[in-house]
């Protein structure tokens, strides 16, 4: 009897996103933080989609439904609600990046401002 195919797991870490990055793999990369927040830091290559506006945008990320997505918000929290809540809509590659972007800038950017 054949192993079921492991599923993504819901959480990665901070040095898996950027080495996904670095390799140039394709991926959708969310900050779900508000835009006052993203003002203040943000990654470069993370798209700004507030966990306040994503039930009302959905529609922007369907041409994405089978693609791996990375949320990242300020410590992992919302961004692991996020994640949750785009696999119960049926994106099984949603993923939220562990310890958000304070994480980031403590093992991978040290240049960002922390809040």
């Amino acid at each position: 009897m054949s192993a079921p195919q492991m599923a993504v797991p819901v959480e990665v870490t901070c040095a898996q996103v950027k080495a996904q990055l670095e390799v140039s793999e394709h991926f959708v990369f969310l900050d779900c933080r508000e835009p006052n927040e993203h003002q203040t830091v943000s990654i470069r290559q993370a798209k700004l989609l507030p966990m306040s506006e994503i039930q009302n945008r959905l529609a922007e990320l369907e041409s994405h439904r089978e693609d791996d997505i990375v949320i990242h918000c300020h410590h992992g929290g919302r961004s692991l609600r996020v994640a949750n809540w785009l696999r119960q809509q049926g994106f099984s590659k949603a993923q939220s990046m562990a310890g958000g972007i304070d994480q980031w800038a403590v093992e991978i950017d040290p240049s960002l401002p922390r809040y």
